[in-house]
């Protein structure tokens, strides 16, 4: 699962409670620290481990991290944070920059199997990984009396686009350190009100995970696209989307 939000937002804690929900012991519990030792703020919780990762923050770097903490029995891994990988000093973007020669789109197919490398590494990892990505706010330019201005259109993670899908859940949290789902395969937070992150945040994940995904549903097309006229509003035409994966 991945936790973005801006400064402030509770990213860090967050993830320790619920990796505490996931697993119910601070001892099999590894934060991979790239931001200056700030894991050690919350050494109050309990005494979970922590790995600093230090620049350059290379993927192979966080590939030999994850490796370290599996072979010492992590039952939970935070990446804490994603986003020095693509966007600090020895990430992607800053191999991609330091590259002399060719084009920038040719540069490209250089260092971006690196990233996926670490991508796929992460996904297929044993233990449960929850990664931090820093946001930032996003705008785009739209016309207005003739007169292009900015428009706010929210917060953008600080990593590669399209990251987000790459997990099974996604929570967005804001300076109030409430959190909202915006992706979500297990259906346990999605079109939920705003929440705190709590370790029975963590421990409601682990339940999900070990009953597992509900049955498929079998459904005629014709029944399904019925069923689709007659939603709502978005909540309920999200759970007849994330009901029939088939279609």
């Amino acid at each position: 699962m991945a936790l973005q939000g801006p400064s402030g937002s509770g990213k860090t804690m967050s993830a320790l409670l619920i990796a505490y929900g996931l697993c119910g012991s601070w001892d099999r519990v590894a934060v991979l620290d790239t931001e200056n030792r700030s894991a050690d703020l919350y050494a109050d919780l309990g005494p979970y481990n922590v790995l600093p990762i230090t620049a350059p923050y290379t993927p192979e770097k966080y590939i030999l991290a994850i490796d370290k903490c599996l072979a010492a029995g992590m039952d939970v891994i935070i990446i804490d944070s994603l986003s020095h990988e693509w966007d600090g000093a020895g990430g992607i973007l800053d191999i991609h920059s330091s590259i002399i020669g060719q084009s920038s789109f040719s540069n490209w197919s250089k260092v971006t199997p690196r990233h996926n490398a670490f991508v796929q590494h992460m996904l297929q990892c044993d233990s449960h990984i929850i990664g931090t990505i820093r946001t930032k706010q996003d705008y785009v330019l739209s016309e207005h009396n003739g007169k292009q201005i900015p428009q706010k259109v929210g917060l953008k993670g600080i990593t590669k686009d399209g990251m987000d899908y790459e997990f099974t859940l996604v929570l967005d949290l804001d300076t109030t350190l409430k959190a909202r789902c915006s992706k979500d395969r297990t259906q346990l937070f999605i079109g939920k009100p705003e929440f705190i992150p709590t370790t029975d945040t963590g421990a409601m994940i682990l339940k999900w995970c070990n009953q597992g995904a509900p049955p498929l549903r079998i459904a005629a097309q014709e029944d399904v696209l019925q069923a689709i006229h007659e939603c709502n509003d978005v909540d309920e035409l999200l759970s007849l989307y994330q009901g029939y994966p088939n279609y």
